[in-house]
């Protein structure tokens, strides 16, 4: 049974940060490439960031680039995303995606696993 779990979400002021974790289980985590989509209240699915299946290779939206990072630790099966210089605009549910290829995902749909979200709101 697939699970991956999100956690590290909050409220944070402008300009703080946050670290998102996302374990998962169930499934061959170091063949699976990976994303972060977030979804704003009242809007669609936003993809922000996404990694191959080792980790090496990376990429961001345009909104999160030089603020944001993707990373992963195989041994752990676990997924990270360090979220920096945080901005009221970044207030969404935050999700972690897999799919059963190595390559880096730069969309929202196509994924074969979802997790259930974490909130992050960025508030004064």
């Amino acid at each position: 049974q697939v699970q991956l779990v999100e956690s590290g979400g909050g409220l944070v002021q402008p300009g703080g940060s946050l670290k998102l974790s996302c374990v998962a289980s169930g499934f061959t985590f170091n063949t699976a490439g990976m994303s972060w989509v977030r979804q704003a209240p009242g809007k669609g699915l936003e993809w922000i960031s996404g990694s191959n299946n080792i980790g090496d290779e990376r990429r961001y939206s345009d909104s999160v680039k030089g603020r944001f990072t993707i990373s992963r630790d195989n041994a752990k099966n676990t997924a990270y995303l360090d979220m920096n210089a945080l901005k009221p605009e970044d207030t969404a549910v935050y999700h972690c995606a897999f799919r059963r290829q190595p390559f880096t995902p730069m969309q929202t749909q196509g994924y074969d696993y979802w997790g259930q979200g974490t909130q992050v709101t960025v508030s004064s």
